[in-house]
C-alpha cells in the first residue's frame, strides 16, 4: 500500500470539477492505496470520502502565498507521502519529494488579465512562467489534457514528451430539470458560458455578432458567466459600440444553463486558447450545435463535429456561425456528430488513466 497525497484546494475553482470528479472515481477503482485529501476550510465539511481508504485533511495555505511555498511544504513534509499529486503548477517550488503535477495549458503564461494591475500582473505572470518550468522538471510526471497542450509544455519547459501523460477530461449531463430563460424564451439567440478572460475572444465575438444581426435581426447573444470586472467591462464596451440585443444574465441556475444549452441556435466558442474546451463538449451533450475556434487544441477534441472558423477574423466568425444559423442539414449533423463525440470521453477512464500514471510514478 503507498501513501498518496492529492492538493484538492481548487476543488472550488475552475479546475474543481477536474479534481472533484477524479477523486469521486479513483474511489471507486482503488482500494489499495491510502489516499490523503487536502482541503482548504470553507471546502472540509462539504467534500466527504466515500472509500475509508481515503482520508480528508485541512490545509489552510492559500495559492500564490508564502505560505503556500513555506507551510504548505512542511505539512506536505510531515505526512510521508509516497506520492504527492498537484492538479495545477502552483505548489511549493521547493519540494523534493515524488510527484506528479497535472499542467492545465500554458494560456496564463501568454495571457494578460485586464482585470488586474499591469505591473504586477507581469511579475506575478514571469513568476508563474518560472514555476511552470520548475516543476515540469522536478515532477516525476505530468499530466495535461490533450495531445496539443502536451507538445506545447515540453516546448515550453524542454521536458522529456515521455515524461507526460495525456488524460481526457469529460462532460457531465446536467442533471437538474430545464427552467426557461425568459429574456430569449421563443427568440433565437447564440450561447457563450464560461469566464470573459482575454484569451476567450470575446470582443470579436460581439462584433460578428453585430455582422449577423444585418441578415437576422431577430437575433440574441447570451454571453453567461458570474459576474466580474472582465464582463463589467465587456458589458460597457459593447454598449459603447450600440450593439443592441447582447445579454449578460451572470451566473445563471442548472435548470437554466440545461435550457439555454438545449435551445440555443448555436453554441460558439471562440477562444484563442484552451487547455481542453470542456464547455463546447457539455454543449454538444446537450444537443447544440457547436460553432468553434480552430485554435489549439479544439480540432483534437471535438473532431468533426464542430463548424470551425479562425478566432482572429471576424468575417470568418460571422460566416461560420451564418451557415449553421441558415443550414438546417447542417445543424441537424452537427447537433448528431456532437452527442456522438461528447460520448467519447468518460471520467471513469480519466481517473484510471490518473491511476497508471500514479502507479508508474511509484515505481520510478
Amino acid at each position: 500500500m503507498s501513501r498518496i497525497v492529492i492538493d484538492a484546494r481548487e476543488l472550488r475553482t475552475s479546475t474543481g470539477r477536474y479534481v472533484e470528479r477524479l477523486l469521486y472515481n479513483l474511489q471507486s477503482i482503488d482500494t489499495k492505496n491510502q489516499y490523503l485529501i487536502l482541503l482548504k476550510p470553507s471546502d472540509f465539511d462539504n467534500w466527504q470520502p466515500a472509500n475509508p481508504n481515503f482520508k480528508k485533511l485541512l490545509c489552510p495555505y492559500k495559492e500564490f502565498s508564502f505560505g503556500e511555498q513555506l507551510g504548505f511544504a512542511r505539512q506536505i513534509g510531515r505526512l510521508r507521502a509516497d506520492l504527492v499529486h498537484f492538479p495545477m503548477a502552483q505548489q511549493p517550488a521547493l519540494y523534493r519529494g515524488k510527484a506528479v503535477t497535472t499542467m492545465n495549458d500554458l494560456t496564463t503564461a501568454r495571457f494578460r488579465n485586464r482585470a488586474k494591475n499591469p505591473i504586477i500582473f507581469t511579475f506575478k505572470q514571469q513568476v508563474y512562467r518560472w514555476l511552470n518550468r520548475r516543476v515540469a522538471k522536478k515532477s516525476v510526471a505530468v499530466i495535461t489534457y490533450s495531445s496539443y497542450v502536451k507538445d506545447d509544455i515540453v516546448g515550453f519547459t524542454g521536458i522529456n514528451p515521455n515524461k507526460v501523460a495525456v488524460t481526457y477530461l469529460a462532460a457531465d449531463k446536467v442533471m437538474a430539470a430545464p427552467e426557461v430563460f425568459h429574456p430569449v424564451q421563443s427568440k433565437p439567440y447564440l450561447l457563450y458560458v464560461g469566464r470573459p478572460m482575454s484569451h476567450k475572444n470575446l470582443e470579436r465575438l460581439v462584433k460578428a455578432f453585430q455582422f449577423l444581426k444585418v441578415q437576422h435581426p431577430e437575433l440574441y447573444l447570451v454571453l453567461a458567466g458570474s459576474k466580474d470586472t472582465n464582463y463589467e467591462r465587456l458589458e460597457a464596451w459593447t454598449s459603447k459600440q450600440r450593439v443592441k440585443d447582447v445579454l449578460f444574465p451572470g451566473f445563471v441556475s442548472e435548470g437554466q444553463l440545461r435550457w439555454l444549452y438545449e435551445n440555443c441556435a448555436a453554441y460558439v466558442f471562440p477562444s484563442l486558447s484552451e487547455g481542453f474546451g470542456l464547455p463546447g463538449l457539455e454543449a454538444m451533450m446537450h444537443g447544440a450545435p457547436v460553432v468553434s475556434s480552430n485554435a489549439t487544441c479544439l480540432p483534437e477534441i471535438y473532431g468533426d463535429a464542430a463548424h470551425y472558423f479562425d478566432p482572429l477574423s471576424v468575417e470568418a466568425m460571422a460566416k461560420a456561425i451564418n451557415e449553421v444559423l441558415i443550414d438546417k442539414s447542417l445543424r441537424t449533423e452537427l447537433v448528431k456528430k456532437g452527442q456522438e463525440q461528447a460520448k467519447k470521453y468518460s471520467w471513469q477512464r480519466t481517473a484510471k488513466q490518473t491511476l497508471e500514471v500514479y502507479k508508474q510514478a511509484l515505481k520510478d
